[in-house]
């Protein structure tokens, strides 16, 4: 029995995710559910705030030059991917998290309790406690995307779906109503619980990796592949 993985982030990501899976042995498929494009924003004066908070790469690659005025502030990222990006942008990494922004935010000290967060029009609420203050700028926008032909019908026979994004999930849920695709022919395989969540029900399973990375990911992938083949 094949076990076909099929990878929906954009690119740069995607490409990297193929090579690296099929390095694996994986038979490995993919293709952008989303276009990132940046919004016009200016940038705030730093002074007051105790750092930026980031939950996607994407602000560091659509972000333009209004990141330069906000360098001298720490950030605070989702995750090493993100942490990444801000450090190619000559930021300093205060701190990275492991369990989303909700996690990283609540594991802050009461000095740490007034950031700026850089998000994209589609961002996850946060419920911050009422000593914290997060003021919030959009940076880029998310356009969907549909599931190209040849893969929707590769998806028909099952297989293992990775899910490295909120915005992936949610538009993945979607075109599978579109297009009519069960469900229950498919295994999830998600960077999180956050992501996981918004893929919605109706899965064969849902699995969650051991770290929000693209690695680990990928090595779940692996091991679920080798209990479909035996």
């Amino acid at each position: 029995m094949t076990c076909p993985v099929f990878v929906f982030r954009p690119e740069p990501g995607l490409s990297v995710t193929l090579e690296t899976a099929k390095s694996m042995g994986l038979d490995a498929r993919g293709a952008p559910l989303f276009e990132v494009e940046p919004v016009k924003w200016e940038a705030p004066s730093p002074r007051g705030y105790k750092g930026v908070l980031v939950g996607s790469s994407n602000v560091f690659r659509h972000g333009g030059s209004g990141l330069a005025k906000l360098t001298s502030l720490p950030v605070y990222a989702v995750g090493e991917a993100t942490a990444e990006g801000a450090r190619e942008k000559g930021f300093m990494v205060a701190r990275t998290g492991k369990g989303g922004l909700q996690a990283l935010i609540d594991s802050m000290k009461p000095g740490e309790r007034r950031l700026l967060r850089l998000a994209g029009e589609a961002h996850v609420e946060l419920n911050p406690p009422a000593d914290f203050t997060i003021d919030v700028i959009e940076v880029y926008r998310t356009d969907p995307l549909g599931i190209p032909e040849d893969l929707a019908k590769g998806m028909k026979s099952g297989g293992i779906v990775l899910l490295h994004s909120g915005e992936a999930a949610r538009q993945l849920l979607a075109e599978c109503l579109r297009l009519g695709l069960d469900r229950s022919k498919l295994t999830v395989a998600a960077l999180g619980q956050r992501i996981a969540d918004m893929a919605g029900d109706g899965w064969q399973s849902v699995h969650i990796s051991n770290q929000p990375r693209d690695a680990e990911l990928l090595a779940l992938a692996n091991q679920l592949c080798k209990k479909v083949n035996g």
